[in-house]
């Protein structure tokens, strides 16, 4: 082989070089531990069996069939995916109107972005804290009511997580929403002025068909966010959590830490994974019907 060809064939080669790190990481973040949950997912792992898990007895499927049907893991996958559509939907206007309302300049237009923001930053744990104090029979939220409501236990609890969830979650659509306004052309917005064009008619035809991508991508994430919120539940309501927000990752920390069916847990962890990568695939696949549309 001459030279120029061992040149050629070595500058073909550097891309795939440059990709190796991102690939190892890959592999170590998420092919290998993926790995080991299916693993465990198919053995009789728990607090006697742990300490040498390799030798743990393989049973196949059948923690997959005893957490479908010995545990609340279907009544957990309904409440985690109602609540999480409940949050999504409700985020998106919540959102939008917030973007719309600090898209034009004024006196104190930072300030009340930077306020905006704040139950985005701040830590699970500590909004959890907050709101649970907020939440008690004595306090703030009953006080202002008037009434002694029990927000933090029985049908309740289930709107009071949908409340706190959705506090947290609006300003990520918000966020999304403003940086698609800011794509929008100046010269859109002047040519439907001159056409006379009214609010409603402006943010249907106009700003809505241009916010349709950001928007679709903040819902997604915020649904798979929701879908897999751990610390805000597990604080807001603490363990054993209430029938009526028993959400799936709640519910399989409790398999996994308090009854100590590690595989049990896995196979719900499985499970979880293939309820995450439904909305994923959705979302990539009309991605992919807009690119070729284009």
């Amino acid at each position: 082989m001459t030279t120029l060809a061992r040149r050629t064939v070595s500058r073909r080669q550097r891309p795939l070089w440059m990709l190796t790190p991102g690939g190892v990481l890959l592999l170590v973040v998420i092919v290998l531990p993926l790995a080991v949950a299916l693993l465990v997912s198919t053995l009789e792992l728990n607090q006697y069996t742990l300490r040498q898990w390799t030798d743990a007895p393989n049973v196949g499927l059948d923690n997959y069939v005893k957490a479908w049907q010995e545990t609340a893991l279907p009544h957990a996958i309904w409440v985690t995916i109602g609540y999480s559509v409940i949050v999504t939907v409700a985020a998106v206007p919540l959102g939008l109107a917030a973007a719309l309302a600090t898209q034009q300049r004024f006196a104190g237009r930072a300030l009340v972005r930077s306020v905006f923001l704040v139950p985005y930053v701040l830590p699970a744990f500590v909004v959890a804290t907050v709101w649970r104090t907020i939440l008690q029979v004595d306090g703030p939220a009953n006080r202002l009511l008037g009434e002694q409501y029990l927000w933090l236990n029985g049908p309740r609890s289930y709107w009071a997580l949908v409340l706190v969830q959705l506090w947290t979650s609006w300003p990520l659509l918000y966020l999304l929403a403003l940086s698609g306004l800011q794509g929008v052309p100046d010269d859109v917005h002047e040519a439907a002025a001159l056409d006379g064009a009214g609010w409603w008619s402006k943010l249907r035809h106009i700003i809505l068909p241009h916010l349709r991508g950001a928007l679709g991508l903040g819902m997604i994430i915020e649904f798979l966010h929701t879908l897999n919120s751990f610390t805000l539940p597990y604080v807001l309501f603490g363990i054993p959590a209430p029938h009526d927000v028993e959400v799936l990752p709640v519910l399989t920390y409790v398999e996994s830490f308090q009854n100590f069916k590690f595989g049990l847990s896995a196979a719900m962890a499985v499970l979880s994974l293939v309820l995450v990568a439904i909305p994923l695939s959705v979302y990539l696949r009309a991605v992919r019907l807009n690119r070729n549309e284009d």
